[in-house]
């Protein structure tokens, strides 16, 4: 029984993080406007993961929040790889983004209706395989996602760029805690080595800007931040000698239009 209520209680838990995880992402772009070291390919993986995974679970007469999960989890990875496209560095313009966005979710949505009303009823005869394959390539996509972000980090000698270690977080502990329920609950293999390298490149992600930090990120960000300093004063002064050129200017400008009126009387 306790291991039961344990099960549902991280598997809950587990599903509710892998739910909202990329909000704290979303923000940070939105914020900022700008995707500099985040992938579109990875969020574009990601979003096309949640194809299969909805109608496996859908199809297999999943959970509730099982289904709700990967259709939530779809939506956010779509929202944030628009945001990679429209924001630098790749700033396509925003007819061909919506085109790209709207494309795919039209073909989301059309794969989705045709498979669950093609494959639940074989499901239901007995022929399990079919939605096997789709938990298979939702889980090989998912891990795949988490591949194009170790090229940024190879770009940038190991430092994570643009990035929100929020979301990481979550993600990351949604994975644990999904381990956990099928630990203490019922194993499934494929759900643990999905979850294992979820997981593991995630830690790994982590780790890498740990390491940049201690080896040389110290420096940099102390360099970076004089920088910028100095990039504002100078900001600043450039500021303050543009309006003291149209004080002076419109000094001049009155003491000229001043002596004309005392020359016309």
């Amino acid at each position: 029984m306790i291991s039961v209520v344990a099960e549902n209680v991280l598997g809950t838990a587990g599903t509710i993080f892998w739910c909202i995880q990329l909000v704290p992402q979303i923000i940070r772009n939105y914020k900022v406007k700008d995707c500099e070291g985040l992938p579109p390919l990875m969020m574009f993986l990601w979003a096309a993961c949640g194809v299969p995974f909805s109608i496996y679970f859908v199809g297999t007469s999943g959970s509730i929040p099982l289904q709700i999960q990967p259709q939530l989890f779809t939506f956010f990875c779509t929202v944030s790889w628009a945001q990679t496209l429209y924001y630098p560095p790749y700033q396509l313009p925003r007819k061909r983004m919506i085109f790209y966005v709207t494309s795919f979710v039209l073909i989301s949505i059309g794969l989705e209706l045709g498979f669950i009303l093609w494959l639940r009823p074989v499901y239901n005869h007995g022929t399990h395989w079919p939605m096997l394959i789709m938990g298979i390539l939702a889980s090989i996509l998912l891990a795949l996602g988490l591949i194009p972000p170790y090229f940024e980090l190879a770009k940038r000698q190991g430092r994570v760029v643009g990035i929100n270690f929020v979301f990481l977080f979550m993600d990351s502990m949604g994975a644990l805690l999904s381990m956990l329920s099928i630990i203490v609950g019922t194993f499934d293999v494929m759900s643990m080595v999905l979850y294992v390298i979820v997981l593991v490149l995630e830690i790994g992600i982590a780790t890498s800007h740990i390491i940049w930090y201690f080896r040389m990120g110290k420096r940099i960000l102390k360099e970076e931040k004089a920088q910028a300093e100095l990039e504002a004063e100078t900001k600043l002064e450039l500021e303050d000698t543009s309006d003291q050129e149209c004080a002076d200017k419109l000094t001049v400008d009155m003491e000229i239009s001043h002596s004309l009126r005392s020359e016309e009387i």
